[in-house]
This record gives structure tokens, sequence and C-alpha cells, in this order.
């Protein structure tokens, strides 16, 4: 059986850039609004069960309705994979990605 969706909102120090991370208080916050990495703690989200624990770089992003997805790759495994956008994350870092692809 397919495991679900777990929400996970809570804060945290971002391992990558040091900024202080608030829960968004709508959906889980997974990634650091400033410099858009995450660390790969979910192998379904809001598990918490992968032992890789490398960070997620955004390599890009897709248009997703009026918002946009982010695309991660693992520094350490190389897993991909993709998560919304939230609404306090760095503009100027998603139009960056956004301009380096077709979307």
């Amino acid at each position: 059986m397919a495991k679900r969706f777990t929400m996970i909102d809570e804060g945290f120090v971002c391992l990558n850039c040091g900024n202080e991370v608030f829960p968004l208080k709508y959906t889980a916050r997974d990634h650091c609004p400033n410099c858009l990495r995450s660390v790969h703690l979910d192998n379904t989200p809001g598990d918490r069960d992968c032992d890789c624990h490398g960070i997620l770089e955004p390599i890009g992003v897709k248009k997703h309705k009026d918002s946009y997805k982010i695309i991660y790759r693992c520094q350490k495994c190389g897993m991909e994979k993709v998560n919304i956008s939230a609404i306090d994350d760095n503009i100027d870092l998603i139009i960056e990605l956004a301009s380096s692809m077709s979307i």
C-alpha cells in the first residue's frame, strides 16, 4: 500500500544559508524561502524515513497553476523531486531558475 502525505509544517534553521525558517501555517514547509534549498529527509512527503540527509538543490522550476513547482536534485544521492513553491519564496531565485529553462 502506498504511503500518504504526512503534514509537517515546522520551522528550522537552513543548513545551507543559516536562515531561520518559520512554519507556513497553510501547508507543509519543506524548503528555505531564502535559498530554496532543503534536506533530503523524506521518502514520501512527511515520513522522515530517508537516511540520506543530503542537501536538495533547486535545479529548475515548472509552471503550476498560478505558481511554480521547484525541481530539486539531492547533492548526495542524486535523487530528484518536485515541490510547490511557497508564498514567501525568494522570487528572484525562482525567476533565475525559470530563465534557465523553458517553462
